[in-house]
């Protein structure tokens, strides 16, 4: 049974970075990873939010390479949040296999499976699993398009150029829900925001810093495109994604967020071959008020989901938090300030 709220549904996403404790040096185990994300949702779960996300990355310094297995693990112990991957690298994953994947999770979370697929911040996984770089976009296209149909028939006949023909095959399980909901995740690519208008399907919009208004073109060419090829505006969905921490007072969020923060940004540009280090003066500027950076008290928060809201009319908020080594217990506190301080007055005001 799935969580009900009326106004903007408001969740959590992780990608597993393992990632040291910034004050102590130490390195959470994969395994205690793992056992934190499911812990996570099942707090996210009892708390009323709407939605958890489990990024997928192909890498030793991440916990999380199987979504659906985690997800699978998180219905176990939840009742009523959505599941989603966030994102599953579609280029590089058997649409087939993802649909049974993901159906079979819809089954286990009696209706709470869904998707957000993406292009992938890094690109270990096309050698990983055979596919070359340099088809990306091809390949995103094309399994997206047999994923669609995948969605929508029981059994499919199909021909494209990178796997084998289909011939009236049949693909098992079906899902509880009608179809499986399924969002393409988007960063700053024009081209990435208009393939989802194209597709018809949502689009999850991953903002991290800067003023959100530099956004809002990417929102009106989603819908501009999907309403052309002739879908319905109310189906053209819009999730906003972003970091987020919250304390008692914005002062206290920025002051205990900032180590974590300028963490996390020193040890994935360090993943992509960057020396970085962020300094103070720089943080301040990231965390300003009119910037998209989620820190603060849960009145900053609230005012800065509103202040989205009101330029972009989307329907989810997903936060991440557990980011740079930030350990359990502080993840812990603010989910449970998002839950109760924050969504109660999020979701009243963009109900209206």
């Amino acid at each position: 049974m799935q969580q009900k709220h009326s106004g903007l549904e408001i969740g959590l996403y992780t990608l597993g970075d393992i990632g040291p404790d910034p004050h102590t040096g130490k390195t959470t185990s994969a395994g205690q990873r793992t056992k934190e994300i499911i812990e996570a949702a099942k707090l996210a779960d009892e708390m009323g939010l709407d939605v958890f996300g489990v990024g997928e990355h192909h890498r030793l310094d991440y916990a999380t390479s199987a979504p659906p297995v985690v997800l699978a693990a998180i219905a176990q112990v939840t009742k009523r949040i959505k599941l989603t991957s966030a994102t599953t690298v579609l280029g590089t994953v058997d649409p087939v296999r993802l649909f049974e994947d993901f159906a079979t999770l819809d089954l286990i979370s009696d209706g709470r499976a869904e998707i957000i697929a993406g292009r992938g911040a890094f690109m270990e996984s096309f050698p990983l699993f055979g596919y070359d770089k340099n088809d990306c976009d091809a390949l995103f296209s094309e399994h997206m398009s047999l994923f669609l149909k995948l969605n929508e028939n029981e059994k499919i006949t199909w021909d494209g150029q990178y796997r084998s023909s289909l011939r009236n095959a049949e693909v098992a399980p079906r899902p509880l829900q009608k179809q499986l909901p399924i969002w393409i995740g988007v960063g700053r690519s024009p081209d990435s925001a208009s393939r989802a208008g194209k597709f018809g399907v949502g689009m999850a919009l991953a903002i991290l810093g800067g003023d959100p208004i530099q956004f809002k073109p990417l929102v009106d060419l989603y819908r501009k495109t999907g309403t052309e090829a002739g879908h319905a505006l109310e189906n053209l969905k819009v999730g906003i994604t972003g970091h987020s921490f919250i304390a008692k007072s914005t002062q206290q969020a920025k002051e205990a967020f900032y180590p974590y923060y300028s963490n996390y940004w020193s040890y994935l540009n360090r993943q992509q071959g960057l020396d970085f280090s962020m300094s103070r003066a720089d943080y301040e500027k990231i965390a300003a008020s009119e910037t998209a950076l989620f820190v603060g008290s849960p009145q900053q928060i609230v005012e800065k989901i509103l202040r989205q809201h009101e330029l972009f009319g989307h329907q989810r908020f997903m936060a991440q938090m557990d980011i740079g080594g930030l350990p359990f217990n502080k993840v812990a506190e603010n989910i449970k300030l998002l839950a109760t301080e924050v969504a109660p007055i999020v979701r009243k005001e963009t109900s209206k």
